[in-house]
């Protein structure tokens, strides 16, 4: 039988620097395993350690690959589960899949639904994730989640940049709840984007909703992928007389021409978490930043582990 505070930390292959952050937080070293791939594509995955009867938390975010980074997610926990684990906490950082969370047309998918049923069919016992795309993905499960924020990660870093009647903006009506609630944290304004959505990936702004002139501003989202959205808000920001312009978000999908995009907008910089690992140019761009928010999983985690209420870090 384990100790009660001991456990695992094991990693996937999609996020390996925050996983290794994560670790030194917690003051342990990785659990020993091997991830390979077959030559036909195929995932070989197994444990190079006796884990029976411990508590384990295995990290892997959705990021890039995401369909290839789910199914070995999938093989870990199965593994886990058969090497007789007390309990498996999947910890994941960015859960793909998210913003398919209700039918938006007829003879679609509830994606973000399907995720949630293979990862408990694979044997997960609790799920560990940051900033979820809706707070009803929670509700797709039947056992324990705990939605972590990085609203204080972010809030902490923008304090430094000393900003001068700021403004919080959400760059839509569903973001409004995080945007209410980063603002009241930064004693701020908020204001709020009014975008259609005519095609997935394509954002039209029509107004801004707020008091916005002569102010120092923050777009807040919980993503950003193509980056459309994010630039076309701070060109209207920019027409209604804000200074300043800078956005955050906990997770850098950054696809197609986003960095590109961002680095021609007004925009004076994008901060961002390390959910996702930043690829190609955007590692390099002057416009994004990146802060670590391995602290506040390995908390979470080291709470989970004693058994300890975790409520606290949600704000």
């Amino acid at each position: 039988m384990r100790k009660k505070d001991e456990m695992k930390v094991f990693a996937g292959s999609s996020n390996s620097t925050l996983a290794r952050e994560i670790a030194s937080f917690l003051k342990i070293d990785l659990g020993k395993c091997v991830l390979e791939r077959f030559s036909d594509g195929e995932i070989h995955f197994y444990i190079d350690e006796n884990i029976r009867g411990e508590d384990i938390f295995v990290i892997q975010s959705g990021s890039y690959e995401a369909n290839f980074h789910l199914m070995e997610l999938f093989l870990m926990i199965d593994a886990f589960k058969r090497a007789s684990a007390e309990r498996i906490t999947v910890v994941i950082p960015y859960y793909c899949y998210g913003r398919q969370d209700w039918k938006d047309r007829p003879r679609v998918p509830i994606s973000a639904r399907l995720v949630a049923d293979l990862l408990q069919a694979a044997g997960a016992t609790r799920i560990l994730a940051m900033d979820l795309h809706s707070p009803q993905i929670q509700g797709f499960f039947s056992i324990p989640v705990d939605n972590l924020m990085a609203l204080p990660v972010l809030a902490n870093y923008i304090q430094t940049l000393k900003l001068k009647d700021l403004a919080v903006v959400s760059p839509d009506a569903g973001g409004v709840g995080r945007a209410r609630l980063f603002a009241k944290s930064m004693k701020a304004g908020l204001a709020i984007i009014d975008k259609r959505r005519p095609a997935p990936n394509e954002a039209k702004v029509f107004h801004v909703i707020g008091e916005v002139k002569d102010c120092d501003v923050v777009i807040l989202d919980d993503m950003v992928d193509t980056g459309g959205t994010l630039v076309e808000s701070a060109e209207a920001l920019k027409r209604e007389g804000a200074k300043r312009i800078f956005a955050a978000c906990s997770h850098p999908v950054l696809s197609g021409k986003a960095v590109e995009k961002i680095e021609n907008s007004n925009l004076e910089k994008l901060i961002v978490t390390n959910t996702i690992p930043l690829q190609g140019k955007s590692k390099s761009s002057n416009k994004i930043m990146t802060i670590s928010v391995a602290s506040l999983f390995g908390e979470a985690i080291r709470r989970i582990n004693k058994g300890q209420s975790v409520s606290s870090l949600f704000i």
